[in-house]
């Protein structure tokens, strides 16, 4: 049964990572972030940057690597809103 929670446990963090990648692609084909609220990403991000140090320091892969996709994900984009916030 840990296992099986242990997996299930995981495979949120692919699906966490995932529901960043259309807002991504919205971003790309519009070429526009006016709606996208970059204090909200930026929480996003430091929320996941601190999971993934507490996941390092507690040796917790599954927590530092699935934070650490998440934050890869949320941080492009971050970068994205930032780079056609005003274009």
């Amino acid at each position: 049964m840990r296992e099986i929670i242990t997996f299930i446990f995981g495979l949120g963090f692919v699906f966490n990572a995932s529901l960043f990648i259309p807002q991504a692609i919205r971003i790309i084909k519009t070429k526009s972030a006016k709606n996208i609220s970059l204090i909200t990403f930026a929480g996003f991000n430091l929320i996941q940057l601190n999971s993934v140090f507490y996941g390092y320091y507690q040796r917790d892969l599954i927590l530092m690597y699935g934070n650490l996709i998440s934050f890869i994900a949320c941080g492009t984009v971050t970068l994205l809103a930032t780079y056609y916030r005003n274009r």
